[in-house]
């Protein structure tokens, strides 16, 4: 089997700004690797058979929800190993277009499990409908795509510093303590560098 290429390619599910990016930079740093944006979770694990990446980072658990519905189920279908993994601290919070408010909004785009993370905050506003979105990071690039104050999402901060949106309420979801756990996955056989199965920060 060929060796991995110098720069590793690394799949995650998500546009920048997603959470995925997040524990991707954590894991691996700023300049070492190349994201490989994948939009659904069947094509985040179908990356790595097709020659699209060298390795795959995916979510497996939230101190909210447990298991990660769509990925797990996946994960279980796959002969892939974990060499690695990574614990994400994760604030969600409410992002709009600049200049709105919050009685401006009428619906929130983000994840399904994004959403989830943050069902008291829904009860607590009732007249906000929540939207399902393929990740938090495009959920903001939509919004401000689209340029509809009614319009928000649930995202991270650094979601909204790169596509250039306002945070209007901030730590929505329902735990102050809200983790995801990802793991760093390789097929069998792959000649992967071991400093990634060795140096990534677990916490």
């Amino acid at each position: 089997m060929s060796s991995v290429p110098q720069k590793p390619r690394v799949a995650i599910q998500g546009e920048r700004g997603s959470f995925s990016e997040q524990a991707a930079l954590k894991l691996f740093g700023e300049e070492e690797i190349e994201l490989v944006l994948q939009r659904t979770f069947p094509a985040l694990y179908h990356s790595i058979f097709n020659g699209e990446a060298d390795y795959v980072l995916a979510p497996t658990s939230n101190t909210i929800l447990g298991p990660v519905p769509g990925s797990v189920e996946l994960l279980r279908q796959t002969p892939m190993l974990p060499i690695n993994q990574v614990r994400l601290r994760v604030n969600q919070h409410l992002i709009a277009c600049p200049g709105a408010t919050l009685d401006d909004i009428a619906m929130v785009l983000s994840h399904p499990a994004a959403l989830a993370q943050c069902s008291r905050f829904f009860k607590e506003h009732p007249r906000l409908k929540p939207l399902d979105a393929e990740d938090t990071g495009g959920s903001v690039a939509e919004i401000m795509r689209r340029r509809d104050k009614r319009l928000a999402a649930i995202a991270s901060r650094r979601a909204a510093e790169i596509y250039g949106a306002s945070v209007i309420r901030t730590s929505i979801q329902d735990e102050e303590d809200n983790f995801t756990e990802f793991a760093l996955l390789v097929l069998p056989g792959t000649n992967f560098d071991m400093k990634y199965a060795l140096k990534g920060k677990k916490s």
